[in-house]
């Protein structure tokens, strides 16, 4: 079972930065994609960011888009969201997560195989 170690989340006023650690494990998946979901209550659970190891491709979605930054180590196990600007529409329960098609989960929102971490709560306050 493929197993996550998330770290980073926690409480930050508006604009302030925050950084999402996740080193994944137990997998030997070829051309994924890793990134993170989030989730607020009663609301759908949306692709934030995700980097391809096929080719180092980035995705954000339009709500991130220069605000966040993701980056990986050079085995693509590993991975790091840097989130800066924060706003308070970004708080959410945010899950580091895999996808074994290689990132359509992440960009459609079409979510078929895709696997969880046990996620880690952010929080921007006004």
């Amino acid at each position: 079972e493929v197993q996550f170690v998330e770290s980073g989340g926690g409480l930050v006023q508006a604009g302030g930065s925050l950084r999402l650690s996740c080193a994944a494990s137990g997998f030997t998946f070829h051309d994924y994609a890793i990134g993170w979901f989030r989730q607020v209550p009663g609301k759908e659970r949306e692709g934030v960011s995700c980097i391809s190891s096929s080719d180092g491709g980035l995705y954000y979605a339009d709500s991130v888009k220069g605000r966040f930054t993701i980056s990986n180590d050079n085995a693509k196990n590993t991975v790091t969201l840097q989130m800066n600007s924060l706003k308070p529409d970004d708080t959410a329960v945010y899950y580091c997560a895999i996808d074994p098609a290689g990132g359509l989960a992440f960009i459609t929102g079409r979510i078929g195989i895709v696997y969880w971490g046990q996620g880690t709560q952010v929080t921007v306050s006004s």
